[in-house]
């Protein structure tokens, strides 16, 4: 086998990985909080943890990771990766607590998980890169989309079918994947890199780098959370504090940066502009399309799927199963762009992709709450060719344009603006969500109730908190069943059947959410499609195809002229 696919395979081995625990994660939810008794109704704040927690400390951590292996070895730290990832993963297996305590277990094991899952990405695609050739490496990395994205498929299924046993063992799953990464790796991979030189440790960027994303996304993810007598905690001193001292030191990150002799993050690699657009299309990308998903799962979830007969228990695994077209899309669209950006370069492939999924927010932000699945996944699939038309050839032309000794950090660069964005794009679009719910939740639940004759019991449910509310109906739990069983007896006996029956049904409590939770849907993607939009612009900006090092070597040497690099045009 040519080493190429060697290196491939190990690659799509943790790209298998990362991504089955990623949506195997989120499918498991639900069990996962029942397993350690904790009440979805006061989970909110563990809830945002353990989905973004794992995010931002991947996002932190690339930029150190791709500095570091391109100075001692991407294989090296690429099999560190996986036997850290593998560690965490049984360690979540073995969470030996439950309640308040075994959240923060959770939450604490999956930050280590992290440091794997930084390590393993940090590499990926500066491994591939030096592995192929420059014609191939769209096609490489198209590839490894479609294992990304598969890797999100096998999620939902085994998250759906290993959390009716145990909640455990969805994180069993990545023993095997992590011990048959290291073992292949160790044996297999070879270190092809030009390693960089070796320099100091760039202390006060890494420091300030750390410090200002971990408090600008610790305040934005408390700024979530009730605070007092208010919905949300932007009036927190706390979280106000928090965001005003990681602007400050990432401010201070950036100025460190142009200053030091070696800096983690080369602001110098951005004076290349098809380095330059890519990454700011792939961060207005990554801002549109990071909190999507999730939004769409909420909207099944706690809306269609239950408005459609489906028991709150059993939503979300069938909430991912909808989701496929959007796989669909992109395991089709992945390789073939790769392909043919590799051919005609990626500048209008990516911008027609962007285009596509601008277009795609449109019909979703069009659609009512209650919609057909057809035009629902025909939206979807639109997204994920959209989504695969831009990935692989944006990534392409990312790694294309460093030279070989800097493809680590250049690597680390394009993974942390896409995490930080997909975390800052969730807090956003959770941001726009909860605002509105708050605003219309107590009103449409007062109307709601007179509706079935219940105004009665409007002074207890009008005051329940609408973020508990939503992500209750996400954990599989209609939240009404809890504040009902939480009142009185002789008050509940008071309730005619009738209504109780109708309080406690799957439709009820749907039809009175979506009258607050969609209109702030649809903001959502109207500022997707807006973010879309000038992604592809920016795309339709960067140049021609440029690839580092191709050279036209002047013969003639009575005119003193060196080799120089050059744009390859379309």
């Amino acid at each position: 086998m040519e080493y190429k696919w060697t290196a491939m395979s190990n690659v799509l081995i943790a790209s298998l990985m990362g991504s089955i625990n990623m949506s195997i994660v989120i499918i498991a939810l639900p069990a996962l909080f029942n397993g350690i008794h904790i009440n979805p109704l006061n989970s909110f704040q563990y809830l945002l943890w353990i989905l973004m927690g794992y995010g931002l400390v991947t996002a932190t951590l690339l930029l150190s990771f791709g500095r570091i292996s391109d100075m001692y070895g991407r294989v090296k730290m690429f099999r560190l990766g996986f036997m850290i990832f593998s560690f965490a993963s049984v360690l979540l297996f073995l969470t030996p607590s439950t309640g308040d305590a075994g959240a923060l277990e959770i939450i604490i094991f999956r930050i280590i998980q992290a440091v794997g899952s930084a390590l393993l990405m940090a590499n990926s695609a500066a491994i591939l890169t030096d592995a192929f050739p420059s014609n191939e490496r769209g096609k490489a990395l198209g590839i490894n989309m479609v294992a990304v994205m598969s890797g999100m498929f096998l999620g939902l299924i085994l998250g759906g079918i290993l959390a009716i046993f145990d909640w455990r063992y969805i994180f069993l799953v990545s023993v095997p994947f992590g011990l048959i990464g290291t073992i292949w790796s160790y044996y297999k991979l070879k270190e092809l890199s030009i390693k960089a030189e070796k320099t100091k440790i760039d202390i006060w960027g890494n420091l300030t780098f750390l410090l200002g994303i971990t408090l600008l996304l610790v305040g934005v993810t408390y700024g979530l959370l009730p605070y007092g007598s208010n919905a949300m905690g932007w009036s927190n001193p706390w979280v106000i504090t928090s965001m005003i001292l990681g602007l400050i030191s990432l401010i201070l990150f950036l100025i460190i940066e142009n200053r030091v002799e070696s800096p983690m993050f080369r602001l110098d690699l951005f004076k290349n502009k098809s380095f330059a657009y890519a990454n700011i299309a792939g961060l207005l990308g990554a801002l549109g399309r990071g909190g999507m998903m999730f939004m769409l799962i909420l909207l099944l979830q706690g809306i269609w799927l239950p408005l459609h007969g489906y028991s709150y228990s059993s939503t979300p695994f069938w909430a991912g199963i909808y989701m496929l077209p959007l796989t669909a899309g992109i395991i089709i669209m992945g390789p073939i762009s790769g392909v043919l950006s590799d051919k005609y370069g990626p500048r209008w492939i990516a911008t027609g992709g962007m285009i596509i999924v601008t277009i795609a927010f449109l019909v979703l932000a069009a659609l009512p709450y209650n919609f057909t699945f057809i035009e629902f996944a025909l939206a979807l699939f639109l997204m994920g060719i959209g989504g695969g038309m831009f990935g692989s050839p944006n990534s392409a032309s990312i790694m294309n344009s460093v030279p070989p000794e800097d493809r680590g950090v250049a690597s680390g660069m394009m993974y942390t603006i896409m995490n930080t964005s997909f975390t800052a794009s969730m807090a956003i679009f959770f941001t726009i969500v909860i605002i509105g719910i708050t605003q219309r939740f107590p009103e449409a639940m007062t109307t709601s109730l007179a509706n079935i004759g219940a105004s009665q019991l409007a002074p207890i449910l009008s005051n329940l908190p609408p973020t508990a509310a939503l992500f209750s109906a996400f954990l599989g739990s209609n939240p009404v069943n809890a504040v009902l069983s939480a009142l009185p007896a002789p008050l509940v006996a008071m309730i005619p059947h009738s209504t109780f029956n109708t309080l406690t049904g799957t439709t009820w409590f749907p039809d009175t959410l979506a009258n607050a939770f969609l209109p702030s849907l649809k903001t959502s993607f109207y500022i997707g499609a807006l973010l879309s939009a000038i992604a592809a612009l920016l795309s339709a900006l960067r140049g021609a195809k440029y690839v580092h090092g191709d050279e036209i070597l002047k013969t003639d040497s009575s005119n003193g002229l060196k080799p120089k690099e050059f744009d390859i045009e379309e």
